[in-house]
């Protein structure tokens, strides 16, 4: 993902749906981006039809999009007096489309993994019809730091969206595993039969076999259920426990790797979300959104708030 330019805080504060996470509902993929001074994102084309399924970028956009939702990447970036950015991958004739353009490029999808955006989208369309107006509701907790803008919770539908797309990697990485394990495991047996050799040969196998068993104990944990768990959980079995309950994104488990050991040390978890944020590198919306889907699925419920305003959370023994 490329940015020209930090966008302004106006840009920022009415951006209510982080837009990589929309953009990842929408298409199924983390596309490039360009965002430009004035806020506005513009895509490559043949990123969102390759992802899409699409087999001709070019007649993707002459069937679906308008001329005024799809632009050059010279004249876009032309109009701010910004440079193409670096690299073979940005030619200046390479076409972009919009946030809309890409929203008409996903409407006029057929693959199944669109449907849960399209029917989002139809909501909002009828709720707008019906109401004249369509709202996001505001998060359950809010920033605490003065002037800062109000967190909106993500759409249900965009953000088990998500949730279902990042199942597939987290199958992916569990296939990788295997295939480390079996190649570890083929490694021990070709060094157990040459550890009379030399000893350096013997110490290799010994580490290989260390790696190899820790592997196997944590493929355990993660296919352990939360009803075996001992009566004092561990920060391990925690974890594993979370991933049971629900298909984490990197975002998700980056704050679940923070708050796991506070909750089973401490027994609740007392940090601002500012506090939260500064350690994941994440913004406090993003963290709030993450602590939401926790709650969600069971994995931590409210305790109220504390004196300082931040919320007050706890592990879900049931």
């Amino acid at each position: 993902m490329n940015e020209p330019r930090r966008r302004s805080n106006s840009a920022e504060r009415h951006e209510a749906i982080d837009i990589s996470d929309f953009v990842y509902a929408a298409t199924g993929a983390r596309v490039r981006r360009l965002t430009m001074p004035d806020g506005a994102h513009w895509f490559p084309a043949v990123d969102v039809c390759k992802e899409l399924g699409y087999t001709t970028t070019r007649k993707a956009l002459t069937d679906h999009v308008p001329e005024d939702h799809r632009e050059s990447l010279e004249t876009v970036t032309g109009s701010h007096c910004l440079s193409v950015p670096a690299g073979r991958e940005w030619r200046r004739d390479l076409q972009l489309i919009d946030l809309q353009g890409l929203i008409i490029l996903v409407q006029a999808c057929t693959k199944p993994a669109c449907a849960p955006f399209k029917q989002w989208a139809a909501e909002v369309i009828e709720t707008v019809q019906r109401d004249g107006s369509y709202t996001l509701d505001e998060a359950e907790v809010q920033p605490a730091e003065p002037g800062a803008p109000i967190a909106y919770a993500m759409p249900e539908q965009v953000a088990e969206a998500i949730v279902r797309l990042e199942a597939h990697n987290l199958q992916l990485d569990e296939e990788l595993a295997n295939g480390q394990r079996e190649s570890i495991t083929l490694q021990r047996e070709m060094l157990a039969t040459q550890k009379s050799t030399l000893a350096v040969q013997q110490a290799m196998v010994r580490a290989m076999e260390r790696i190899a068993d820790r592997l196997d104990a944590l493929v355990l944990e993660r296919r352990t259920p939360c009803s075996h768990l001992t009566v004092l959980p561990t920060t391990e079995s925690v974890l594993a426990d979370w991933r049971q309950r629900l298909s984490v994104t990197e975002d998700v488990w980056t704050v679940a790797v923070v708050i796991a050991p506070v909750l089973v040390e401490e027994g609740e978890l007392r940090e601002p979300l500012e506090a939260i944020a500064a350690r994941t590198g994440l913004s406090v919306r993003r963290v709030n959104e993450c602590l939401r889907l926790l709650h969600k699925h069971a994995c931590i419920r409210s305790r109220g708030g504390a004196k300082d305003g931040a919320p007050v959370y706890v592990l879900n023994e049931s």
